[in-house]
């Protein structure tokens, strides 16, 4: 999974199962049979029996036919799901047409269908639906049997009061569509966002995994190299100077000698006592972040200042991920120049990225971080990128959060212009997370 594109990161709308469906309807079954007997045998009111337990019998029979046919775990595509569920519609307004139209109090449950497309479909397919649930509602108002009621009275409803029913059912219709709709979506692009999150959480784990099968890989060709080398070596005596044989042999010990060096770095990469690669200022963390951006046009202003020792941390891929991301959207808005700054204390270190750019405005600041925002307006857009997913700050913010570190996005204090990024963590956790030691830094303590 590692190897997905992370732009092509948005799940179909296949979300409903056919179990999910059957159950529902079976539940439909149930309180349908229930509410006939009840009225034609329980009260004794006179309503057409056979057609009304016919169309509830044809409901169990789909869901028999359906249990059958397909297993119940399977993904119903948005078509056949729409279909399912337009079926629903039409099966109540059946019954309702046989007992009594907008005047049955069970009107209301013609929003059923639709409430559940909104909660797993897409916007088109609800809106089809919520026009045929419409379309139903509006001919029940004219065209239906009378409402079951005692033989000897005539129950009627005014004209005024079913048309107030179907403005009633119409508006709950579309504002119970709109709402389920959007929280629903909301559910949608936060598990789609944490979905490309894990994939690039699992990017940057299997390329620290390739550090220890690079480590694996140097143990396992360290014995044959010395054979080799052996090898050659002693070959090397049994030929007179200037054979070209011997210089042959010489080149193959000189390979192999080479080989052996090569192995010796790769397996110090993961070894605990190399704590020139394992650990890392902050100020190499702002030149690693810095360096992919050299040479884009954008001046590049790095600093460092504090109390006390510079915090040292390791080689964290999700913090260098996520800043270099923060520091490649300031350096996509900003008009000459990006600052990025580092300050500390004994208790807090803070990374701050401020660009001279036209900075947040006022309705992206209220929602920047969440899943699919999107920020970008700058050079990429200009240069007919089309812009990101909106997912980028999300990630960051993610992966940092994960840290136990806190994101700040705000606008500089005018007259200054343009976006301030300040990422914060508590000295400890930062060092704690980093899983380093109190020890001040120094490139010569691996040599211990």
């Amino acid at each position: 999974m590692a190897d997905q594109p992370t732009s092509n990161i948005t799940l179909p709308h296949q979300r409903l199962k056919l179990d999910t469906l059957v159950r529902l309807r079976w539940l439909a079954v149930g309180g349908q049979s229930a509410a006939l007997l009840v009225v034609y045998v329980g009260l004794g009111y006179p309503l057409p029996a056979g057609p009304a337990f016919a169309m509830v019998a044809l409901s169990a029979w789909l869901n028999i036919f359906l249990k059958v046919r397909w297993p119940s775990a399977m993904r119903l595509s948005e078509r056949a799901a729409a279909l399912q569920l337009a079926y629903d519609i039409l099966q109540m307004s059946g019954l309702l047409f046989l007992t009594g139209g907008l005047g049955n109090p069970f009107a209301f449950l013609l929003m059923a269908p639709v409430m559940v497309s909104a909660t797993g479909l897409s916007a088109r397919y609800t809106f089809v639906l919520g026009i045929l649930a419409t379309l139903c509602a509006t001919s029940l108002a004219v065209f239906h049997l009378p409402l079951p009621w005692s033989s000897d009275e005539d129950f009627n409803l005014p004209v005024v009061y079913s048309v107030g029913i179907w403005i009633a059912l119409v508006s709950t219709l579309g504002f119970m569509a709109i709402y389920a709709f959007r929280v629903a979506e909301e559910a949608r692009l936060l598990a789609d966002a944490l979905a490309a999150t894990e994939l690039v959480l699992a990017r940057e784990q299997h390329l620290n995994a390739l550090d220890g099968l690079a480590t694996a890989a140097a143990h396992e060709l360290g014995t044959p190299l010395a054979t080799i080398y052996l090898v050659a070596k002693e070959l090397s005596d049994e030929f007179e100077p200037g054979d070209h044989r011997g210089e042959d042999v010489a080149l193959i010990r000189s390979q192999a000698e080479r080989c052996r060096q090569i192995l010796q770095k790769l397996t110090s990469l993961s070894s605990e006592e190399d704590l020139t690669y394992q650990r890392m200022p902050v100020s190499q963390l702002l030149e690693d972040i810095i360096d992919p951006h050299r040479g884009t046009g954008v001046a590049l202003h790095a600093s460092c200042r504090g109390k006390g020792p510079e915090p040292v941390g390791t080689r964290n891929a999700a913090i260098r991920y996520a800043l270099t991301n923060l520091l490649e959207n300031a350096v996509d808005f900003a008009n000459s120049d990006v600052d990025i700054s580092a300050s500390w204390d004994e208790k807090t270190l803070s990374i701050s990225i401020r660009d001279d750019g036209p900075g947040f405005t006022v309705d992206v600041l209220g929602k920047i971080g969440d899943p699919y925002v999107s920020v970008r307006g700058g050079k990429s857009l200009q240069k007919g990128s089309g812009g990101g997913l909106g997912l980028g700050i999300f990630i960051a913010k993610t992966l940092l959060e994960r840290t136990g570190a806190k994101l700040q996005l705000d606008n500089q204090t005018p007259p200054l212009k343009g976006a301030n990024i300040r990422v914060s963590w508590p000295r400890d956790v930062f060092e704690r997370e980093s899983g380093v030691d109190e020890t001040p830094f120094s490139p010569h303590n691996g040599d211990k």
